[in-house]
């Protein structure tokens, strides 16, 4: 997240923390694609992590696309840490480890997502070349250790490097050693939130089988497909992972918000100034927690807005839906993520289809697919069938989305053009894990070292 809300507006019930996701639904025709995806940034030379300050660094990286796009500087205590279109069409922001996050705008069309994906590589590839720094598109860090990770400074990252280590073992691990590919899509009532929710939050550990691209930990192979699936696992169960409510047959925003009060918050922020909360929750901070030890201790919509974006469940919701389970990939799967998200749920078959496949599935069948998908992969199961089937099934369900979508481009190719990655790995069953895996055993002579070429942007 580029920026932190500063929504003013007072908070006086718990009811009104709903009706800011009951603002989300929107006519069909009106549903749009916000993609979202984070690199790992190095230099070229010794491929060692690219620090926040200096000539040649994130901040010169950021000042570099700010003279060219004209976007808003985003700052926090004298530093740049984002931009923002004026009009809100796409961020840019930095994640902890100084992971470079592309916030796109909500557009129509894959077609648009694909070239706006091209269009910000090409911009930042150019701004980087002089400088030495590249970039590389895969799930986990393969080389750095924690401590070689480089610290941003922002404020809402040093609350939380605080806060991780009591919450679980690998929290550290998911903010600077990390990367994802992210989907941002509509919904147009409470009802259809329900359904594509349930369905995507059944189905978000398919999504990780296919795109696992993060075999490797500190230069060696760490026996997993998704390293980052398995971080996940481990961050802080009390704000991610599958949640159990949303398999209910009358789950709605309410139920949400419910659960949202109850977990613990991270901060407010007040004059420009972040103060640490991780020791209440969102409930007792609205129950008068704060009073007396912050100036304007009263609850904002800024502040329940913020403490949505600090929610990390396999499905986030606010006024749209986030999947948030795919690993980070190169060019072609910046698109796939979307494409195959927006097959199974903006076609109303697609999403019937889906519904009908993972019916029977509970919320036990599901969480133990999301503890077995990480190590296993694809030859991981729920119910007997494998997660390899079940993908195949997936995602002809979403090409036949897709196709019923019949969104082309000048060359007359619908956005089932973009599934292809996908496809090709059911056809070859192998990841782009496995495929790296193979890689290490092979040509690379046991190193992770020619990650940074072959995987590269």
């Amino acid at each position: 997240m580029a920026r932190d809300t500063t929504d003013q507006t007072p908070l006086s019930s718990v009811a009104e923390l709903s009706s800011y996701m009951a603002e989300g639904p929107r006519p069909k025709e009106k549903f749009r694609i916000g993609t979202e995806h984070e690199k790992f940034v190095f230099f070229k030379a010794d491929h060692s992590p690219v620090p926040y300050a200096g000539e040649a660094s994130i901040s010169a990286l950021l000042n570099g696309m700010q003279e060219r796009l004209g976007w808003e500087p985003i700052t926090d205590g004298g530093n740049i840490i984002g931009l923002g279109e004026q009009s809100g069409m796409g961020a840019i922001s930095i994640e902890p480890g100084g992971q470079f996050e592309l916030s796109g705008a909500p557009l129509e069309t894959l077609h648009e997502v694909a070239a706006e994906a091209e269009q910000h590589i090409a911009l930042v590839k150019e701004i980087a070349e002089p400088m030495g720094i590249g970039f590389l598109g895969i799930g986990g860090s393969p080389k750095w250790t924690r401590e070689e990770t480089p610290r941003m400074p922002k404020s809402r990252y040093d609350i939380m490097t605080r806060f991780m280590p009591k919450v679980g073992s690998k929290g550290l691990d998911m903010m600077y050693r990390t990367c994802t590919i992210q989907v941002n899509l509509d919904f147009s009532s409470e009802e259809d939130m329900a359904a594509k929710m349930r369905v995507s939050m059944k189905l978000q550990s398919i999504a990780t089988a296919l795109f696992a691209a993060s075999p490797f930990t500190e230069g060696k192979p760490n026996g997993l497909s998704s390293w980052r699936g398995d971080i996940w696992r481990d961050t802080d169960n009390s704000r991610s992972g599958v949640l159990p409510f949303v398999f209910n047959s009358d789950f709605g925003y309410a139920d949400y918000a419910e659960w949202a009060l109850d977990v613990p918050m991270y901060f407010i922020v007040r004059n420009g100034k972040y103060h640490d909360c991780t020791s209440i929750t969102f409930r007792q901070f609205m129950d008068g927690a704060l009073k007396g030890s912050v100036d304007d201790w009263q609850p904002t919509m800024g502040d329940w807005i913020n403490h949505l974006s600090t929610l990390f469940p396999d499905v986030r919701l606010k006024k749209f839906l986030e999947m948030r389970g795919a690993d980070g990939g190169p060019l072609d799967r910046i698109s796939a993520l979307p494409a195959f998200w927006v097959g199974l749920l903006y076609d109303d078959t697609a999403l019937a289809d889906a519904q009908e496949l993972t019916k029977d599935w509970t919320f036990e069948d599901v969480v133990q697919m999301r503890d077995t998908v990480p190590s296993k992969g694809l030859s991981a199961e729920i119910r007997g069938v494998s997660v390899l089937d079940i993908a195949r099934e997936t995602v002809l369900i979403s090409k036949a989305g897709l196709k019923a979508r019949a969104r082309k481009n000048a060359e007359g190719d619908d956005e089932t053009i973009f599934l292809r990655p996908l496809e090709e790995i059911l056809v070859k069953k192998a990841t782009l894990a496995d495929e790296m895996l193979a890689l290490f055993n092979g040509r690379w002579e046991g190193s992770v070292e020619p990650a940074f070429k072959d995987y590269a942007y």
